[in-house]
């Protein structure tokens, strides 16, 4: 960026500084342009998203709220539009639809919104609203009836899923997302159709998008959770989770057997299983591509080294600790 004074190009500072919200304080990562001539500090509009986003987000695990992404969740499961949600929680009428945007619930909605989520407690909301016509009703109803059935089907499966990933709300190790085990299986089949690296690689891969992401936004993509071990950043649980995905025939993962006398596992896509693109938004589609362009000639040495000079890993490899995403701000590589 450009200083507005001197037109001289300014460097991106970055500083530990104490904003205010809600008359609560939070310590975040503050990012500005300082002119050098000047002295003088600006901003952008994406700088003050990142800024103001690191409060929010930090106000929201505090007070458990949820997040965006998980209010769009529970209304989508239940297939009808925002404005029926605000009815049947007795918001206004575009306040869920505002909720989705961004704004902050406050706690007493955010409890609603929560208690929703569960299908039985959704019926109970449905019936007890005065405003919507019976027919309406018995097709909402119905509607949370089956996701209730479906899930007793699949229990099994959901809470292996929820194993795997973990079964924890979104924090700063998990880039403020909830785990989303159908995200993170298409970010596994794009790096293999576009890269098919070896599986040292893809935990590096993995890592670099999603510690990509939050850099830029403050939201990871996956909502996984990254541990520092020798070999750099990985996934948690990253061989049970390699090894479901394996046995439910989304990649393929092959043995090679090395000169050296080592032997490596390849991802490969399956060539009747493509990637699902819609599941992500444009800014998650431009790091996914991203990340796969800067290091698809990257050997797996290299990308270790690599790796092994972010803070992330530097700070964390020693007691092999789950990774904040707040060492997203000092990726270096990429």
């Amino acid at each position: 960026m450009k200083s507005p004074i001197t037109g001289k190009e300014m460097t991106l500072n970055k500083e530990r500084r104490s904003m205010d919200f809600r008359k609560e304080t939070f310590e975040i990562v503050f990012h500005y342009y300082k002119c050098k001539d000047s002295g003088e500090q600006f901003t952008t509009t994406a700088l003050d998203e990142v800024n103001m986003n690191q409060v929010y987000n930090q106000y929201r695990d505090k007070f458990n709220i949820p997040f965006p992404d998980e209010i769009s969740r529970i209304r989508e499961k239940f297939g009808l539009p925002a404005a029926k949600m605000s009815e049947i929680l007795g918001f206004g009428v575009n306040s869920y639809r505002q909720y989705e945007a961004g704004e902050m619930p406050s706690a007493a909605n955010a409890k609603l919104i929560q208690m929703v989520d569960d299908p039985k407690k959704f019926i109970d909301m449905v019936e007890l609203c005065a405003t919507i016509d019976d027919k309406v009703k018995a097709k909402y109803v119905q509607k949370a009836q089956s996701l209730l059935e479906e899930r007793q089907r699949n229990i099994f499966n959901l809470n292996f899923k929820e194993y795997l990933l973990g079964n924890h709300l979104a924090d700063i190790y998990s880039g403020y997302r909830n785990p989303n085990f159908e995200k993170f299986t298409e970010m596994v089949v794009y790096f293999s159709e576009q890269i098919e690296p070896f599986k040292t690689k893809m935990n590096k891969l993995l890592f670099y998008a999603d510690f990509l992401m939050f850099k830029r936004s403050c939201f990871s993509i996956s909502g996984v959770r990254y541990k520092a071990i020798d070999m750099g950043p990985v996934p948690n649980n990253f061989q049970s989770i390699f090894e479901y995905l394996v046995n439910k025939e989304v990649i393929d993962i092959y043995t090679t057997e090395f000169p050296q006398g080592y032997t490596g596992e390849q991802f490969k896509a399956k060539k009747e299983r493509h990637f699902k693109a819609d599941l992500f938004s444009e800014e998650e589609l431009a790091v996914l591509e991203k990340v796969a362009t800067v290091f698809k000639s990257t050997s797996t040495n290299d990308i270790i080294e690599l790796s092994h000079l972010e803070e992330a890993w530097q700070k964390n490899e020693k007691d092999r600790n789950v990774i904040s995403y707040e060492y997203a701000f000092e990726l270096n590589q990429i």
